[in-house]
Protein backbone atom coordinates (compact mmCIF):
# COMPACT_ATOMS: atom_id res chain seq x y z
CA UNK A 1 0.00 0.00 0.00
CA UNK A 2 3.11 2.34 1.14
CA UNK A 3 4.21 1.95 -2.71
CA UNK A 4 0.56 2.56 -4.09
CA UNK A 5 0.39 5.74 -2.12
CA UNK A 6 4.11 6.65 -3.38
CA UNK A 7 3.26 5.96 -7.00
CA UNK A 8 -0.19 7.78 -6.74
CA UNK A 9 1.42 11.19 -5.77
CA UNK A 10 3.67 11.11 -8.31
CA UNK A 11 1.18 10.12 -10.78
CA UNK A 12 -1.22 13.18 -9.72
CA UNK A 13 1.99 15.47 -9.22
CA UNK A 14 2.71 14.49 -12.91
CA UNK A 15 -0.80 14.58 -14.16
CA UNK A 16 -0.67 18.40 -12.85
CA UNK A 17 2.45 19.04 -14.81
CA UNK A 18 0.36 17.79 -17.71
CA UNK A 19 -2.28 19.78 -17.04
CA UNK A 20 -0.18 22.71 -16.50
CA UNK A 21 1.59 22.12 -20.36
CA UNK A 22 -1.64 21.51 -22.10
CA UNK A 23 -2.94 24.69 -21.07
CA UNK A 24 0.50 26.21 -21.63
CA UNK A 25 0.55 24.76 -25.55
CA UNK A 26 -3.25 25.34 -26.19
CA UNK A 27 -2.53 29.68 -25.28
CA UNK A 28 0.37 29.30 -27.56
CA UNK A 29 2.65 29.49 -24.50
CA UNK A 30 5.94 26.69 -24.23
CA UNK A 31 4.49 25.96 -20.79
CA UNK A 32 6.73 24.36 -18.12
CA UNK A 33 8.03 20.59 -18.33
CA UNK A 34 5.26 18.60 -17.27
CA UNK A 35 8.12 17.51 -14.24
CA UNK A 36 7.64 20.76 -12.69
CA UNK A 37 5.29 19.58 -9.70
CA UNK A 38 6.92 16.71 -8.93
CA UNK A 39 10.41 19.37 -8.77
CA UNK A 40 8.63 21.89 -7.05
CA UNK A 41 7.34 19.25 -4.54
CA UNK A 42 11.03 18.24 -4.33
CA UNK A 43 12.45 21.84 -3.85
CA UNK A 44 10.26 22.46 -1.31
CA UNK A 45 11.30 19.21 0.38
CA UNK A 46 14.95 20.62 0.92
CA UNK A 47 14.47 24.35 1.53
CA UNK A 48 14.19 26.00 4.99
CA UNK A 49 11.40 25.49 7.14
CA UNK A 50 9.37 27.70 9.33
CA UNK A 51 6.60 28.84 10.79
CA UNK A 52 5.20 32.80 10.68
CA UNK A 53 5.33 34.71 14.08
CA UNK A 54 1.56 35.40 12.89
CA UNK A 55 0.58 31.66 12.94
CA UNK A 56 -1.40 29.51 15.34
CA UNK A 57 1.63 26.84 15.29
CA UNK A 58 -0.51 24.03 16.32
CA UNK A 59 -2.85 24.59 13.37
CA UNK A 60 -0.29 25.49 11.07
CA UNK A 61 1.28 21.96 11.29
CA UNK A 62 -1.83 19.95 12.00
CA UNK A 63 -3.71 21.04 8.83
CA UNK A 64 -0.84 19.83 6.97
CA UNK A 65 -0.82 16.21 8.43
CA UNK A 66 -4.44 16.14 8.50
CA UNK A 67 -4.49 16.78 4.54
CA UNK A 68 -2.29 14.08 3.43
CA UNK A 69 -3.61 11.87 5.96
CA UNK A 70 -7.30 12.34 4.12
CA UNK A 71 -6.26 11.69 0.92
CA UNK A 72 -4.49 8.56 1.97
CA UNK A 73 -7.79 7.66 3.47
CA UNK A 74 -9.89 8.94 0.50
CA UNK A 75 -7.24 6.63 -1.78
CA UNK A 76 -8.08 3.50 0.58
CA UNK A 77 -11.88 3.84 0.32
CA UNK A 78 -11.36 4.40 -4.23
CA UNK A 79 -9.02 1.15 -4.36
CA UNK A 80 -11.07 -0.95 -1.48
CA UNK A 81 -14.29 -0.30 -3.05
CA UNK A 82 -15.39 1.04 -0.36
CA UNK A 83 -18.61 3.70 -0.08
CA UNK A 84 -19.27 6.57 -2.20
CA UNK A 85 -20.42 8.54 0.77
CA UNK A 86 -17.22 8.20 2.43
CA UNK A 87 -15.59 9.38 -0.40
CA UNK A 88 -17.33 12.42 -1.00
CA UNK A 89 -17.55 12.95 2.93
CA UNK A 90 -13.71 12.72 3.17
CA UNK A 91 -13.76 15.37 -0.32
CA UNK A 92 -16.04 17.81 1.87
CA UNK A 93 -13.87 17.22 4.59
CA UNK A 94 -10.96 18.72 2.58
CA UNK A 95 -12.92 22.11 2.39
CA UNK A 96 -12.71 22.42 5.80
CA UNK A 97 -9.04 21.56 5.83
CA UNK A 98 -8.54 24.27 2.96
CA UNK A 99 -9.98 26.99 5.58
CA UNK A 100 -7.72 25.94 7.85
CA UNK A 101 -4.63 26.28 6.18
CA UNK A 102 -6.03 29.72 5.49
CA UNK A 103 -6.25 30.69 8.74
CA UNK A 104 -3.91 28.92 10.29
CA UNK A 105 -1.06 31.79 8.98
CA UNK A 106 -2.65 34.74 10.35
CA UNK A 107 -1.47 36.25 6.86
CA UNK A 108 -4.18 38.40 5.05
CA UNK A 109 -3.64 36.74 1.87
CA UNK A 110 -4.47 33.34 3.09
CA UNK A 111 -7.23 34.24 5.36
CA UNK A 112 -8.94 35.46 1.77
CA UNK A 113 -8.14 32.56 0.44
CA UNK A 114 -9.22 30.36 3.63
CA UNK A 115 -12.83 32.29 3.06
CA UNK A 116 -12.73 31.78 -0.71
CA UNK A 117 -12.70 27.52 -0.03
CA UNK A 118 -15.63 27.86 2.00
CA UNK A 119 -17.46 29.97 -0.72
CA UNK A 120 -16.17 27.41 -3.20
CA UNK A 121 -18.42 24.63 -1.16
CA UNK A 122 -20.99 25.43 -3.69
CA UNK A 123 -19.46 22.55 -5.75
CA UNK A 124 -20.10 20.13 -3.04
CA UNK A 125 -24.06 20.14 -3.25
CA UNK A 126 -23.99 18.71 -7.09
CA UNK A 127 -22.12 15.77 -5.20
CA UNK A 128 -25.52 15.11 -3.33
CA UNK A 129 -27.40 14.70 -6.02
CA UNK A 130 -25.14 12.55 -8.15
CA UNK A 131 -25.47 10.49 -5.71
CA UNK A 132 -28.79 10.47 -5.50
CA UNK A 133 -28.79 9.68 -9.75
CA UNK A 134 -26.68 6.85 -8.90
CA UNK A 135 -28.09 4.86 -5.99
CA UNK A 136 -31.27 5.54 -8.44
CA UNK A 137 -29.72 3.18 -10.85
CA UNK A 138 -27.48 0.95 -8.68
CA UNK A 139 -29.03 0.58 -5.77
CA UNK A 140 -25.65 0.61 -3.78
CA UNK A 141 -23.56 3.33 -2.89
CA UNK A 142 -20.49 1.01 -2.82
CA UNK A 143 -18.27 1.62 -5.06
CA UNK A 144 -17.06 -2.15 -5.57
CA UNK A 145 -21.03 -2.37 -6.49
CA UNK A 146 -21.29 0.20 -8.88
CA UNK A 147 -18.27 -1.03 -10.54
CA UNK A 148 -20.35 -4.47 -10.94
CA UNK A 149 -23.37 -3.24 -12.27
CA UNK A 150 -21.57 -1.16 -14.92
CA UNK A 151 -20.13 -4.36 -16.40
CA UNK A 152 -22.96 -5.79 -16.59
CA UNK A 153 -25.69 -2.72 -17.64
CA UNK A 154 -22.73 -0.63 -19.60
CA UNK A 155 -20.97 2.70 -18.36
CA UNK A 156 -23.03 4.72 -15.88
CA UNK A 157 -21.97 7.59 -18.52
CA UNK A 158 -24.14 6.45 -20.99
CA UNK A 159 -26.90 5.44 -18.72
CA UNK A 160 -27.10 8.90 -16.30
CA UNK A 161 -25.06 11.73 -18.45
CA UNK A 162 -26.34 14.62 -16.54
CA UNK A 163 -24.70 13.24 -13.40
CA UNK A 164 -21.63 12.67 -14.99
CA UNK A 165 -21.17 16.37 -15.90
CA UNK A 166 -22.00 16.88 -12.26
CA UNK A 167 -19.12 14.83 -11.44
CA UNK A 168 -17.60 16.80 -14.40
CA UNK A 169 -18.30 20.20 -12.90
CA UNK A 170 -17.13 18.83 -9.18
CA UNK A 171 -13.43 18.12 -10.73
CA UNK A 172 -13.49 21.38 -12.89
CA UNK A 173 -13.55 23.50 -9.81
CA UNK A 174 -10.86 21.21 -8.29
CA UNK A 175 -7.95 22.04 -11.29
CA UNK A 176 -5.57 24.99 -11.14
CA UNK A 177 -6.02 27.67 -13.67
CA UNK A 178 -9.67 26.89 -13.86
CA UNK A 179 -13.03 29.30 -14.22
CA UNK A 180 -14.27 28.33 -10.88
CA UNK A 181 -10.49 28.37 -8.96
CA UNK A 182 -11.11 31.47 -7.12
CA UNK A 183 -9.18 30.72 -3.73
CA UNK A 184 -6.30 30.25 -6.08
CA UNK A 185 -7.02 33.66 -7.72
CA UNK A 186 -3.84 35.97 -8.59
CA UNK A 187 -5.29 38.75 -6.31
CA UNK A 188 -4.43 36.67 -3.42
CA UNK A 189 -0.76 35.53 -4.06
CA UNK A 190 -0.68 32.28 -3.73
CA UNK A 191 -4.20 31.95 -1.55
CA UNK A 192 -3.68 29.68 1.74
CA UNK A 193 -0.77 28.41 0.63
CA UNK A 194 1.16 32.07 0.81
CA UNK A 195 3.13 31.28 4.18
CA UNK A 196 3.46 27.83 3.79
CA UNK A 197 6.74 26.82 3.13
CA UNK A 198 9.77 24.75 3.20
CA UNK A 199 8.24 21.14 4.34
CA UNK A 200 4.84 22.53 5.04
CA UNK A 201 4.31 23.66 1.15
CA UNK A 202 5.52 20.06 0.40
CA UNK A 203 3.18 18.47 2.16
CA UNK A 204 0.68 20.64 0.68
CA UNK A 205 2.16 19.63 -2.81
CA UNK A 206 1.47 15.91 -1.58
CA UNK A 207 -2.26 16.78 -1.12
CA UNK A 208 -2.43 18.17 -4.14
CA UNK A 209 -0.90 14.79 -6.10
CA UNK A 210 -3.13 12.46 -3.94
CA UNK A 211 -6.25 14.57 -4.38
CA UNK A 212 -5.87 15.13 -8.16
CA UNK A 213 -5.33 11.15 -8.57
CA UNK A 214 -7.87 9.94 -6.68
CA UNK A 215 -10.24 12.50 -8.27
CA UNK A 216 -9.64 11.05 -11.69
CA UNK A 217 -9.67 7.74 -10.53
CA UNK A 218 -12.58 7.81 -8.57
CA UNK A 219 -14.57 9.37 -11.89
CA UNK A 220 -13.40 6.97 -14.25
CA UNK A 221 -14.51 4.17 -12.20
CA UNK A 222 -17.56 5.41 -11.05
CA UNK A 223 -19.29 6.38 -14.40
CA UNK A 224 -17.16 4.09 -17.04
CA UNK A 225 -15.96 0.72 -14.84
CA UNK A 226 -12.91 -0.88 -13.81
CA UNK A 227 -9.97 -1.31 -16.11
CA UNK A 228 -6.09 -2.69 -15.76
CA UNK A 229 -4.00 -0.04 -14.47
CA UNK A 230 -2.78 1.29 -17.90
CA UNK A 231 -6.01 1.49 -18.80
CA UNK A 232 -6.87 3.55 -16.15
CA UNK A 233 -4.32 6.11 -16.31
CA UNK A 234 -5.05 6.25 -19.92
CA UNK A 235 -8.72 6.67 -19.10
CA UNK A 236 -7.73 9.59 -16.59
CA UNK A 237 -5.40 11.23 -18.80
CA UNK A 238 -7.88 11.14 -21.29
CA UNK A 239 -10.36 13.05 -18.71
CA UNK A 240 -7.46 15.13 -17.49
CA UNK A 241 -6.68 16.95 -21.13
CA UNK A 242 -10.22 17.74 -21.39
CA UNK A 243 -10.43 19.94 -18.28
CA UNK A 244 -7.32 21.41 -18.97
CA UNK A 245 -9.00 22.67 -22.59
CA UNK A 246 -11.88 23.77 -20.29
CA UNK A 247 -9.97 25.92 -18.18
CA UNK A 248 -7.38 26.89 -21.05
CA UNK A 249 -10.63 28.42 -23.08
CA UNK A 250 -12.48 29.69 -20.19
CA UNK A 251 -11.66 32.80 -17.57
CA UNK A 252 -11.61 32.95 -13.91
CA UNK A 253 -15.41 33.44 -12.89
CA UNK A 254 -15.88 35.91 -10.07
CA UNK A 255 -16.33 34.39 -6.32
CA UNK A 256 -20.34 35.08 -7.36
CA UNK A 257 -20.29 33.90 -10.39
CA UNK A 258 -18.42 30.87 -9.67
CA UNK A 259 -21.24 30.29 -6.96
CA UNK A 260 -24.01 31.35 -9.10
CA UNK A 261 -23.11 28.46 -11.89
CA UNK A 262 -22.36 25.54 -9.22
CA UNK A 263 -26.34 26.27 -7.86
CA UNK A 264 -27.68 26.17 -11.04
CA UNK A 265 -25.86 22.84 -11.87
CA UNK A 266 -27.41 21.69 -8.87
CA UNK A 267 -30.62 23.05 -9.73
CA UNK A 268 -30.73 21.38 -12.70
CA UNK A 269 -29.56 17.82 -11.50
CA UNK A 270 -32.62 18.19 -8.91
CA UNK A 271 -35.34 18.52 -11.68
CA UNK A 272 -33.79 15.98 -13.39
CA UNK A 273 -33.92 13.44 -10.31
CA UNK A 274 -37.12 14.07 -9.53
CA UNK A 275 -38.38 13.66 -13.60
CA UNK A 276 -36.57 9.89 -12.93
CA UNK A 277 -38.52 9.21 -9.91
CA UNK A 278 -41.60 10.16 -11.22
CA UNK A 279 -40.89 8.27 -14.55
CA UNK A 280 -39.68 4.97 -12.63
Amino acid sequence: MIGYLVSATFTGLLMLGIHRKVIARIQKRPGPPIWQEILHTLKFSFKSTWVPATASRTLFIAVVLIGIGIWCAALFVVTEGGSVLILFGIYMLHKIVEHGYGLSSGSPYGKFGGVRSVISATSEIPLFVTIAAIYLFTHSLIISDIVAYQAVHGPLLLSVPPAAVAMYLVLLSKMPYGPFSIVESKELVSGYKTEHFGVWRAGLEVCNGLKTYVLLYAAVLIFIGQFPIWAMLALMLALLVSLSFVCALSPMLSPYDSVTVQTLATAFMIVYIIALVVMA
